[in-house]
């Protein structure tokens, strides 16, 4: 039995999906923990390619049960399009089951989060503008509208027009924008919950019930420890917790539950919005990497800020997350390179720092330090093993290992389920790793 956690390493867009759709082979349940639709998963499978947002991975397995905990934020709208997508693909979601205890993102949270981040103008945060920050101040407010509310019919109009007449106030005299329709929403979500009604549960009981029968369970959080509300580069975050922890609260399940937690980081590190970056390339170089790499988001189309592998960030990661391996993703990614840099360190205000800076000022003065790598200028895409791989690729890999303390147990190259190199059983196998001193 295997309790395992997967979580982004760097600030998101690590390649979780693939990673979690390949662990979903040996998982009989898949919880998503945290976030909302403001985050994206893309998963290939032979030439056809599934982009999820709200949904765990765990969906293209038939028999697998996707579970979408209390620790999340949903929109009824997009996870519904997100379901009748996967129909028309031939999908079943007869296995998707969500928290009574998630919060519902409504109309006037999109609304609220565009124009919040219009107002701060050059001090804004660079948010997706999906209402997901709004929706989390509302739950930490206790005014917030849960699938336990949608799903009561008698319940939720009061309650539901209550909340649209208080955000109206603030849209019309702080905002200076037109009021919403209370009884048009009223009526648009009452058709959501007669869609949703028969997958709503309570689902920290029923990950219980799967943890007692020694059934697989398989965490997935969405974006990446650095964009954690508590312990990322703050302002610049989510507003949930991605990290390991935010998994037993977002699902309602203890801490002794988990047997194993797994990071995923790409070979090289990207950012999607603002905050600091030191390791971010302005050059040709960084076009290179985010032109090959598709570096654009799966949730907004953003272009993503493209930097070298940032092995401060790499250590953090590792233990604020208690982690037992690492999933590197797009290695090949890094085929065309002469050399490689990899930064070990900062210099900050004159002094070499070897760890993470909480203070995301300081963050944002941290010059890299960094080590110089010879490339391989092969192709990598096509390796089966980690003996195929070119000699100048492993040495590359057991560096991060040895940079980050960590054994890494995945090797990703390419976008579908062929393109993976499993070093070790990151469910079954044990707590050491190849690739490691």
């Amino acid at each position: 039995m295997a309790n395992v956690i997967v979580i982004g390493a760097q600030w998101g867009d690590e390649g979780k999906g693939k990673i979690t759709d390949l662990l979903s082979r040996s998982a009989d349940v898949v919880v998503r923990y945290q976030g909302g639709n403001n985050a994206g998963h893309t998963v290939v499978v032979g030439d056809r390619t599934f982009k999820l947002h709200l949904i765990p991975s765990g969906i293209l397995y038939p028999k697998t049960e996707c579970i979408i905990a209390s620790g999340t934020v949903i929109d009824p709208k997009v996870l519904l399009e997100e379901v009748d997508r996967l129909k028309d693909l031939g999908i079943s979601t007869d296995n998707l089951f969500i928290a009574e205890t998630a919060h519902v993102t409504m109309p006037y949270h999109r609304v609220l989060d565009r124009a919040s981040e219009e107002q701060r103008a050059e001090h804004k945060i660079g948010t997706t503008g999906r209402g997901i920050g709004p929706t989390y101040a509302d739950k930490s407010e206790r005014v917030g509208i849960r699938m336990i509310d949608l799903m009561d019919e008698k319940r939720m109009p009061k309650k539901l027009r209550w909340a649209i007449e208080q955000k109206n106030i603030v849209l019309q005299k702080l905002y200076n924008l037109e009021p919403l329709d209370a009884d048009a929403i009223i009526e648009e979500y009452r058709g959501y919950a007669d869609r949703l009604r028969s997958h709503v549960v309570d689902a920290s009981l029923k990950v219980d019930a799967a943890i007692r029968e020694r059934r697989n369970v398989l965490f997935e959080g969405a974006q990446g420890t650095l964009l954690d509300l508590d312990h990322g580069t703050y302002p610049y975050v989510t507003s949930s917790n991605p990290v390991a922890g935010g998994a037993c609260i977002g699902v309602g399940v203890g801490p002794t539950c988990i047997d194993r937690v797994i990071g995923v980081a790409k070979a090289y590190t990207t950012r999607v919005g603002e905050g600091p970056f030191p390791t971010e390339l302005h050059d040709d170089i960084g076009n290179h990497i985010g032109e090959r790499g598709a570096e654009f988001g799966t949730t907004t189309g953003r272009k993503r800020r493209c930097g070298w592998f940032d092995g401060v960030i790499g250590r953090y990661a590792v233990r604020i997350n208690g982690l037992d391996c690492l999933a590197v993703t797009k290695l090949d990614v890094l085929d065309d390179l002469e050399e490689i840099k990899v930064c070990t360190a900062y210099e900050l205000d004159g002094k070499v720092v070897h760890d993470f800076p909480s203070d995301s000022r300081a963050f944002a003065r941290a010059i890299p330090i960094y080590e110089t790598l010879p490339g391989w200028k092969k192709s990598t895409s096509e390796c089966k093993t980690v003996e195929e791989l070119p000699t100048e690729a492993k040495d590359y890999l057991k560096f991060l290992a040895d940079l980050t303390a960590t054994p890494i147990a995945i090797i990703s190259l390419g976008a579908s389920r062929g393109q993976t190199i499993i070093v070790e059983d990151p469910i079954h196998g044990p707590k050491r790793g190849l690739l490691k001193a």
